[in-house]
């Protein structure tokens, strides 16, 4: 599989990366060192030999060529660091320590040069000193040359060098280790992932990564794909269950569909009905179903997506009224005290569609339930949380508390429900709408016992304002 291959790949890919970008950054670090540390000792060898050669010169210009040669002969004596060099116009030599100028091709004015400088110590044995001088043309002609040993420099300069080496070696080291520790890190967590891929792979939809809590972006790719699974598993369980649903619910309808279709065929035979008014049966049953099977999806769909469908923002109260307007005739019809109390400006951001579907069941139901001489109360209002509510009271028998809450499952009919028609699919299409735009479905008693009515049910819609 492509999958485990490259977290296999990871690791490794990891550790390069990390010791590269390690070495480098490390490297940039001593190679800066030593390049500072270099220029400074070189450059205070040269201010050295500059601060040298600015008193022989002031010697030679107060005092002349005599005065200067005494100073470089006491200097020679004396001895220390510095080589000197007086030569005449012609460039031979007059005084100093040095038999010839370092300098081979002088073309005059200020001249530096680095050379080695080659000596013999009392125990007869030779060395050579890496030095750096200056050669120039004094103001009556004859030649100076001022040097400096930049011996003791350059040896500070050989150990650091070596020891920014043995830096770079310990960098390594570290960078080994670091990618090494980084990458089994990596594949630890990669194998996890990897174990969990493989278990959803073969139908575990159980599976989840375990996340160790340490908040950094493998935790994140953790924690994400344990919400694309926990998504996954409610979207196939919502699948599964609306399959079992439909097969269950259906299989009563459609034998009690095919045995009416039996008898109307027996019927139609004897004469007693005929092939039209079996046909139209058959559709009413067929329609029956098509209904029950439409509002299974939908709630299935809904609960899915976990979300509100195409969402637009519009005025509830508009809906309300609508609904009131369509649903009073029904009332009428019944027998029913039908009233609607709406607020204006009512704004909401959701599928107007779904929630009017939402609405007209409520309304429904509470027209089914209510005897006649009974009484249906619509209203929309503006809670004081700010929330939208929709709501019917009724007083027809109501809900008993202990069954508010099995009430809105699929599927689900109270005993003094079973002589009405319907599929159990009302509230649960409800609950789904109402919990996909947020919002929350309520059940309360109604307005109480009275004059044979009641005890009611009052069922609010309650939705978040649109913002």
């Amino acid at each position: 599989m492509k999958l485990p291959s490259l977290f296999r790949r990871t690791p490794f890919r990891l550790t390069l990366l990390f010791l590269a970008l390690f070495v480098a950054a490390a490297s940039a670090v001593l190679a800066y060192v030593y390049l500072a540390s270099a220029s400074e000792a070189r450059a205070k060898a040269r201010a050295d030999v500059r601060s040298e050669v600015a008193v022989l010169t002031a010697v030679y210009r107060e005092r002349g060529r005599d005065a200067l040669n005494q100073a470089l002969v006491d200097r020679t004596i004396k001895g220390g660091p510095y080589l000197y060099l007086l030569m005449d116009e012609k460039g031979e030599p007059i005084t100093g320590n040095l038999n010839v100028s370092p300098i081979e091709n002088y073309r005059g004015g200020e001249q530096w040069e680095t050379f080695r400088f080659t000596d013999t110590d009392a125990d007869g044995r030779v060395t050579r000193t890496q030095s750096l001088g200056v050669q120039m043309t004094l103001s009556g002609g004859e030649l100076l040359f001022v040097g400096e040993d930049v011996g003791d420099t350059e040896k500070y300069l050989s150990r650091l060098t070596q020891a920014l080496w043995g830096a770079m070696l310990m960098v390594l080291l570290l960078g080994v280790g670091g990618g090494v520790l980084l990458s089994r890190n990596v594949e630890r967590v990669m194998g996890r992932l990897n174990r969990v891929v493989a278990a959803v792979q073969d139908g575990d939809l159980k599976a989840r990564v375990e996340v160790r809590r340490s908040g950094d972006e493998l935790d994140e790719l953790g924690q994400g794909l344990n919400a694309m699974l926990d998504q996954m598993e409610r979207s196939m369980a919502s699948i599964r269950h609306a399959g079992d649903a439909i097969a269950h619910d259906l299989r009563s309808p459609l034998t009690r569909m095919r045995a009416k279709l039996e008898v109307a065929l027996i019927d139609a035979e004897a004469g007693k009905i005929d092939g039209v008014s079996a046909l139209e049966m058959a559709l009413r049953e067929a329609d029956d179903l098509l209904k029950t099977f439409n509002t299974v999806l939908a709630i299935a769909r809904l609960q899915a997506a976990h979300r509100t469908p195409d969402p637009a923002v519009f005025d509830a109260a508009e809906l309300a009224a609508d609904m009131a307007e369509l649903y009073e005739p029904a009332a009428e019809d019944k027998g029913l005290d039908f009233s609607a109390e709406i607020e204006t400006g009512l704004m909401v951001e959701a599928n107007r569609p779904f929630l009017a579907q939402a609405l007209a069941n409520v309304i429904d139901n509470a027209i089914k339930y209510t005897p006649p001489g009974g009484a249906v109360k619509l209203r929309a209002r503006r809670r004081s949380s700010g929330e939208i509510e929709f709501s019917t009271t009724d007083t027809g028998p109501g809900v008993p508390e202990d069954d508010r809450e099995r009430v809105v499952q699929r599927f689900v009919r109270l005993d003094n429900s079973r002589t009405e028609s319907g599929s159990g699919l009302g509230l649960s299409l409800v609950t789904a709408v109402l919990e996909a735009h947020g919002g929350r479905v309520q059940l309360d008693e109604g307005p109480g016992v009275y004059d044979g009515f009641g005890p009611g049910l009052r069922v609010a819609l309650v939705l978040p304002p649109a913002p």
